[in-house]
């Protein structure tokens, strides 16, 4: 009631109290003349809401002695306004109440009730409530009676009125539940309200809802949210104290799941409902938040409310089918699902572990009829947002194949099949593609249909009632991976696939025209063979860029899929284009194709035609159209990965990380033009990605692509490290890269942009470039078992292919150090990558975070951080070491040196290093220093040598060999030196740096030969000592032959890897000291020299590279006289040491007397220089003897003398041919001056001037003229013929040889030895006729040199034509002149010739069938003949 102006009753009497001194004299008189004024004008119902305006009021002046207190004015009024009526006071006063709540909810300017009141009603109820809690406190108000007084309110009652009853402790929600007269009025009334109140707060498109108003909605819910669950989901414990409250679990269960329906209503019209409707389902699902229950409800009743949620979200309306489940399941993966239904699913399985929310998917399907969608659905929520569900999945479905198998059971074969392929739609990174379970569990005798014929029977039937529903993609799989199945049985499996081929027909898909590089596991519906036949291409043209061969994907796709690659692929590739003035890489695969005939020539004419006409209409156009490229799909990625920033910065929207990756990945194989779903390719084992170091190209989409995911990785990173370090960024960037890394079709654009940024770019690189890509790179190392292995291509100089790469391995070779800039770059960028990783997963045990390092990493650290820093060459001091701090390395002013140094000195790195897979050994470091280019080093010459020293004398010598090091054993360590330098001539000779691939590193070889020398340093053996010195350099050397092949390669490419390996020990040899060739032992008491080890590594490799066939190089054979000489010195004798030496030389190496007669005019000098210095005696015997040689065959040459026979002939045959090399062409018309016994002397000199002549074909540069070689053995033939010596067993094999010819054969190396048959076919011009009746031998040894040249021709070894005699030469020309040699030699030979080629026979007739019968014809009468003078002995 208020009075004048509209005030109220309080202020009217206050005002009254000061204007005048009250007439009454004490209270009780002014009550009662209140209430006597009260009783002509009351109304209870404004009175309760007037007095509780205040809950403390006074009057002030005259009247503060005489506050009047309101409670006690309504309690005196509702005493005597009930004694009048009869009714108790707390009755009335419910009354009053029931009827003045009706009235202030009544809104005229709303007709239709909301859930919120206005903020006048709000203010208005306030008061009333006030006053009520008042006559609570006093005991004067009827809770009961208003409850249900409430539920015969005309009007429904208000949701916010009666929340304002509830928080006030007046009434609470299940008391008030409790009292109504009819729980269904009840469900309906919370249901309609709480339905209004969600769409009132989430209506945001209107400006209607205040803040204020949507906070307080919120709390409305959450308080009512709280009661539900409480009552609704009691516990045993609790129900015998709430016995009176079974109506009120009725009724909150009832409402949950009203509202539930109605969210799941909503999610299956979402598409239609409009913006509002969806806020307003959202605003419920906060009803789902875990943390709003805080310690209110119990435990147990928390968990069995979002249990039974989840149960009724999976079975709710179980309508479809499980055909439809198999044909619709692709549009149910997580980006395509509903946002509604994921942000539920989401907030549901926080309350359960992953685990946990797998076994109750796994309990509801095996007890319930479910929803294949939600159910489906879910699958993939889980796999996406949770990284553990994807191992749990795949013992989901070995329990439900075993149990299908088990049983015989369809259901659990269909439960198995459908969550198999809806994991597997969400791409490899969260599970295995579809092909690769199916391969795995069907694959193999051990699968689960293996036990018996009728779990086979079982399995096909159960895949042919799948056929009508199928889509092709997983028809494919089920055809080109079938089910193993025995050969008994192989019907059945033909049946399955016969039915299966024909849905692929009615779906108008031919797997005949299935691309070449198909992805069997894609979800979507099958491509056109127009667009795969395009990603075809683009597929063949990386592998054809990597390797410079023709995919054999391709060639067998010519030969066994023609219609495919004639129709669809051909056309792809031959699409008309403006060719490059530069050949790219596409034109070269055409060529290549071309030139192999797999295109025909009208389609390759009609392409170029094609070309020219589009480059002359170009031409004519004003304006060269620039391709167009689809900037939409790139667009969309970024906007994404833009959200995906800020939630990574932001550690309380992290949950929401796993989802925003689905939608980034959705974009990203959009971007791609991935619309089939490629990411989900073969399994990551299955297939190598190829990338061409040298020039690792890039197609504009892809690379666009790949560079806004690695910025966009680089801002995330810097940005999160804004907030927090790494180790508390969470896991987002891991999750990020994983993502990536599940799109297969990405990995080569992402590798080879990796190439370029590391390989050629690295040095160019800024500071955030650097930071990034070094986390990214330990996420990309974190992810290796999603990565196939990385063949990575260094070019032509990489001779042999090398072996397959980890990601880790991959990038970690990337990281070359050999110029200044190189070394710098490569510091900051593993400086970078090592404290991001200590600090990233700092947290982790000791064996998981070894795990993760990436051992390159370390050790490329172990190699820079001495070599550049001198201060960590110290031993690492005890005292704790300050971290290097993560932020600090995106200062400006941070040297990196000392970076690296405060790195290095840090205990945890130190214990790293105490890793055995972490220790950087000493071959590795050698391969690494071996790298450097020396000109180009960061350190001086200088430095450069302090640091060797420091490296081999002081780090690796002395360490144990566990530690890389060499267990202070210097031979250990020559060896290891060795190795390495030998290995590091065959390593890749990229970059700046190019030196000649047999350079030796002249500083590392410096250091060889100190520890060589250093190892000769021993005490002198004494007489009679049964040790000797051992030939360490030799024996490491043939060592290294024996153990060391290229594993891969042809068997050419294996002949010249070892020819430059022995080139290789030439020059290593060289480089050291001459008297390690040489060794010294005992015998007896004298004290010899020992040569075996040299003459061995002679006789059995060190021949075989020498250019003239049966003499070594010069600086080789000066090299060993050298050392012999040297040598000598500790020798009793020396020159009778010396002549043993060169006497066994005779019988044990022949070679290294050839050798010294071939070049004893530039080896004299040295030699007797150095006899003279070291003795200055006369020579020794042995040595004399060769120089006495050597003037003989000059004097016979120049002045007529005559040329002593001497022993043995072959020796002095050599000096002979060496002087006649000295002296003119005509010095071969002494050659008749010989003496009669001089017949061994010339069919030596005979072989080598052959052996000469092969070598003016094999070297050409080597200064052997091949006519001059000619002319000389055709005259040394001459001169044997007309003596009538029987050569032509020079052409017999080693083994079958006698006496000199055996030893003229082993000195030759083997490819001269291979190779006498063309020399032997040269002479043919000076072949006799009376030689095919006098050498019964001679057709036997042509036709076995004619053999032997054919499969020279057939092995490809044939030699190459020399330019200057190209006709003459020809290999077909020899061969057919030796083929007419043949056939017209053998009628004229003797029958006894014909006889002993019967064994040639069989080998003749497999290369030359025509020459073979020829033979067997004239051989025929031999036999013949022979029989009958046999015959006619008797």
């Amino acid at each position: 009631m208020a009075g004048a102006g509209g005030r109220s009753w309080r202020d009217l009497l206050a005002g009254r109290a000061r204007k005048r001194k009250s007439p009454f004299e004490s209270t009780a008189e002014l009550q009662r003349a209140a209430l006597q004024l009260l009783d002509q004008h009351q109304n209870l119902a404004e009175l309760l809401l007037e007095v509780g305006d205040s809950a403390k009021p006074c009057v002030q002046d005259g009247a503060e002695h005489q506050g009047v207190s309101p409670e006690s004015f309504i309690v005196s009024v509702l005493q005597e306004q009930a004694s009048k009526l009869g009714v108790p006071t707390a009755t009335l006063a419910a009354k009053n109440a029931i009827a003045k709540m009706e009235q202030i909810c009544q809104d005229p300017a709303s007709p239709s009730r909301v859930p919120l009141l206005n903020s006048d009603q709000r203010k208005r109820l306030t008061c009333l409530l006030q006053t009520v809690k008042d006559l609570l406190a006093n005991n004067m108000f009827c809770r009961s009676l208003f409850c249900q007084d409430m539920w015969k309110m005309k009007e429904p009652l208000v949701l916010e009125a009666v929340w304002h009853l509830h928080s006030c402790d007046i009434v609470g929600l299940a008391e008030l539940l409790d009292r109504s007269p009819a729980g269904p009025a009840a469900v309906e009334w919370l249901c309609s309200s709480l339905c209004g109140l969600c769409e009132q707060a989430g209506d945001t498109s209107c400006g209607d809802t205040s803040c204020g108003d949507t906070e307080l909605a919120q709390r409305i819910l959450s308080d009512f949210a709280i009661v539900f669950v409480q009552h609704g989901f009691e516990q045993p414990s609790e129900l015998g104290r709430k016995v009176e409250f079974q109506k009120v679990a009725y009724i909150c269960r009832a409402v949950l799941q009203r509202m539930l329906a109605w969210v799941l209503d909503a999610v299956g019209k979402e598409k239609q409902e409009d913006v509002s409707m969806v806020q307003a389902v959202r605003f419920w699902l906060n009803v789902f938040h875990v943390p709003l229950y805080g310690s209110v409800a119990h435990p147990d009743s928390l968990r069995q409310f979002f249990r039974h949620t989840l149960t009724e979200v999976l079975t709710y309306n179980p309508v479809l089918k499980v055909s439809d489940a198999i044909q619709m399941q692709k549009e149910w993966s997580f980006t395509r699902t509903s946002p509604l239904l994921t942000a539920l699913y989401r907030k549901l399985l926080v309350a359960f572990s992953v685990k946990e929310s797998v076994c109750q998917l796994q309990q509801v399907l095996e007890t319930h009829e479910v929803n294949w969608q939600h159910v489906l659905s879910c699958v993939s929520t889980l796999v996406v947002c949770q990284a553990e569900a994807g191992q749990l999945f795949k013992d989901l479905l070995s329990h439900l194949l075993l149990k299908a198998f088990g049983n015989y059971d369809m259901e659990n074969m269909i439960t198995a099949f459908l969550i198999a392929r809806q994991a597997a739609l969400e791409g490899p990174a969260v599970f295995m593609p579809y092909s690769e379970w199916f391969k795995a569990s069907f694959g193999n005798a051990g699968g689960y249909h293996g036990s018996s014929k009728k779990s086979l029977v079982f399995l096909l039937e159960f895949l042919s009632e799948l056929v009508p529903f199928e889509a092709a993609p997983y028809l494919k799989v089920h055809i080109m991976f079938p089910p193993c199945v025995p050969g008994k049985h192989r019907a059945l499996l033909l049946e399955y696939i016969t039915l299966a081929r024909t849905r692929l027909a009615d779906l108008q898909v031919a797997i005949e025209d299935m691309g070449l590089y198909e992805d069997l596991s894609a979800p979507e519906e099958a491509v056109q063979p127009q667009a795969q036949a395009l990603r075809d291409v683009e597929k063949a043209l990386q592998i054809f860029e990597s390797s410079r061969k023709i995919p054999t994907s391709v060639i067998e796709a010519s030969i066994f899929r023609r219609p495919y690659y004639t129709s669809w692929f051909l056309p792809a590739l031959l699409r008309p284009r403006v060719l490059p003035k530069t050949p790219d890489g596409r034109m070269a695969f055409i060529d290549s194709l071309k030139r192999a005939d797999k295109i025909p020539s009208n389609l390759y004419s009609t392409y170029l035609q094609a070309c020219h006409a589009m480059k002359e209409k170009v031409l004519q156009d004003a304006s060269k159209a620039e391709p167009s490229h689809p900037k939409e799909p790139l667009e969309q990625l970024e906007a994404e990965l833009a959200e995906l920033r800020t939630l990574v910065v932001q550690q309380a929207q992290w949950e929401e990380v796993a989802a925003q990756l689905a939608l980034v990945s959705d974009r990203l194989r959009g971007a791609l033009g991935d619309s089939s779903g490629d990411n989900e390719a073969a399994p990551p084992g299955s297939s190598r990605v190829r990338v061409a170091v040298p020039a690792p190209g890039l197609s504009p989409c892809p690379q666009r692509v790949v560079d806004l995911l690695l910025t966009s990785f680089c801002q995330t990173l810097l940005a999160a490290s804004s907030f927090n370090p790494p180790d508390g960024q969470g896991p987002c960037l891991s999750l990020l890269v994983k993502m990536m890394c599940g799109h297969r079709n990405l990995l080569p654009a992402l590798l080879a942009r990796l190439c370029q940024l590391l390989y050629h770019q690295g040095p160019s690189l800024g500071a955030a470039h650097i930071l990034g890509l070094a986390a990214f790179v330990i996420h990309l190392s974190e992810c290796r078992a999603l990565i196939p292995a990385v063949e990575a291509d260094f070019g032509p100089s990489q001779a042999v292919p090398g072996k397959a790469l980890s990601v880790s391995e991959y990038w970690s070779s990337l990281l070359v150090c050999r110029t200044e800039e190189s070394f710098v770059f490569c510091l900051r960028f593993c400086t970078a990558a090592a404290a991001y990783l200590m600090c990233k997963f700092s947290s982790c045990s000791r064996e998981e975070f070894c795990a993760l390092v990436p051992p390159g990493l370390i050790k490329k650290l172990q190699f820079l951080v001495p070599r550049l820093s001198s201060e960590a060459r110290a031993v690492p001091c005890e005292e704790a070491q300050s971290a290097l701090s993560w932020s600090s390395l995106s200062c400006p002013s941070l040297s990196y040196r000392r970076a690296s140094l405060c790195l290095w000195r840090q205990a945890a790195f130190q214990e790293l290093l105490k890793e055995k897979a972490f220790q950087l050994s000493f071959r590795e470091w050698l391969l690494l220093e071996l790298e450097v280019c020396p000109d180009k080093d960061i350190l001086s010459a200088a430095e450069r040598q302090d640091f060797h020293h420091w490296a081999i004398y002081q780090r690796y010598l002395p360490a144990p060999s566990a530690a890389g090091g060499c267990d202070g054993d210097l031979e250990k360590a020559c060896g290891v030196i060795l190795n390495a330098i030998l290995d590091s001539s065959h390593r890749l000779e990229l970059g700046g740096c190019a030196h000649s691939r047999t350079s030796l590193s002249p500083e590392i070889l410096c250091r060889l030969q100190e520890l060589v020398l250093e190892l000769r340093c021993r005490p002198k053996l004494l007489p009679g000592c049964s040790a000797a010195q051992r030939p360490l350099v030799l024996e490491l050397l043939q060592a290294r032959l024996a153990g060391t092949e290229p594993e891969q390669g042809s068997a050419l490419g294996q002949q010249l890897w070892r020819q430059q390996e022995l080139l290789l020990h030439r020059r290593v040899l060289l480089g050291l000291p001459a008297s390690t060739l040489v060794t010294l032992c005992w015998r007896g008491s004298r004290a010899v020299l020992d040569c075996d080890s040299f003459f061995s590594f002679v006789n059995s490799e060190l021949k075989n590279v020498s250019s003239r066939g049966y003499a070594l190089s010069f600086d080789i054979t000066a090299h060993f006289f050298r050392g012999l000489l040297s040598a000598s010195l500790d020798c009793e004798d020396a020159a009778e040491g010396v002549s043993e030496a060169l006497a066994m030389c005779q019988t044990k190496c022949p070679v290294v007397l050839l050798s010294a007669a071939l070049w004893w005019p530039r080896l004299e000098p040295a030699l007797c220089c150095q006899w003279k210095r070291l003795f200055g005696a006369p020579l020794a015997g042995e040595l004399a003897r060769l120089r006495g040689w050597h003037s003989s065959g000059t004097r016979f040459l120049c002045s007529g003398a005559a040329f002593p026979a001497s022993d043995p002939p072959w020796l002095s045959a050599a000096f002979l041919h060496g002087a006649l090399l000295q002296h003119s062409p005509r010095g071969t018309e002494a050659l008749p001056r010989l003496g009669t016994g001089a017949q061994q002397l010339l069919v030596a000199l005979l072989f080598f001037s052959l052996l000469d002549l092969i070598s003016a074909r094999i070297a050409p540069k080597e200064g052997v003229d091949f006519q001059t070689s000619l002319e000389r053995s055709l005259q040394i033939l001459q001169c044997l013929q007309g003596r009538g010596t029987a050569w032509p067993l020079l052409f017999h094999s080693a083994e079958g040889a006698p006496g000199m010819f055996h030893v003229l054969h082993g000195a030759a190396s083997q490819r001269h030895t291979r190779l006498l048959p063309l020399a032997f076919y040269s002479l043919t011009p000076s072949f006799q006729q009376e030689l095919l009746q006098q050498e019964p031998t001679f057709l036997s040894v042509a036709l076995q040199m004619y053999i032997q040249l054919l499969q020279l021709f057939v092995e490809g070894q044939v030699l190459p034509q020399s330019d200057q005699d190209h006709a003459e030469h020809d290999p077909l020309e020899l061969i057919s002149a030796a083929r007419q040699f043949l056939l017209g030699a053998i009628p004229q030979c003797p029958a006894r010739s014909l006889g002993d080629i019967q064994p040639l026979l069989s080998t003749c007739e497999e290369l030359d069938p025509e020459l073979a019968a020829t033979l067997r014809h004239f051989c025929r009468p031999a036999v013949d003949v022979e029989l009958e003078e046999e015959l006619e002995l008797f």
